[in-house]
């Protein structure tokens, strides 16, 4: 993303204080969670950096994961080897500063955990989900994502449907 903001990892230079999203678990994790994840490497975070103040506009987080491969969709299991579970990049949390709403910074930061994913030194096939609601399930669905597994708003982005 380019121009009026800049994604970069989070660091401790990057003032949380100011985040508000409206969603209580994600401002929350944000604000007294996500430094520990990232220090024990259980999770990495990216955060959307207004250029012009500074301000943080947005974060995602992302992980490595693996699901079993009997949970995947049938006409993706065909495609893959038989091994017992396939190796995915789990996007754990997404949310977008109460003033940047609207903006098309949610599918900024989509994209660049798409291409990290894609992009990565480590194997993934997909790129994992499970969205908090009806509203989530609906965002990553507009951008590609599929149902999968027997839980509900489970989704999956296979990444060979991703092009870089």
């Amino acid at each position: 993303m380019t121009g009026r903001f800049s994604i970069e990892v989070l660091a401790n230079s990057h003032n949380r204080q100011g985040f508000y999203c409206g969603v209580e678990a994600l401002d929350r994790y944000f604000l007294q969670q996500v430094t520990q994840d990232v220090r024990r490497r259980a999770t990495a975070c990216y955060v959307a950096v207004e250029t012009d103040t500074g301000r943080i506009a947005g974060y995602y987080t992302l992980a490595a994961g693996g699901i079993p491969l009997k949970d995947m969709p049938e006409d993706i299991i065909k495609r893959l080897p038989r091994y017992p579970s396939v190796p995915v990049a789990r996007l754990g949390r997404l949310a977008i500063g109460s003033g940047f709403q609207g903006q098309k910074l949610g599918a900024g930061l989509l994209w660049d955990a798409l291409l990290r994913s894609a992009r990565s030194e480590v194997a993934v096939f997909a790129l994992v989900v499970d969205a908090k609601d009806d509203t989530a399930e609906n965002f990553y669905r507009h951008h590609g994502f599929v149902g999968f597994g027997s839980l509900h708003h489970q989704l999956i982005f296979p990444l060979t449907k991703f092009t870089t």
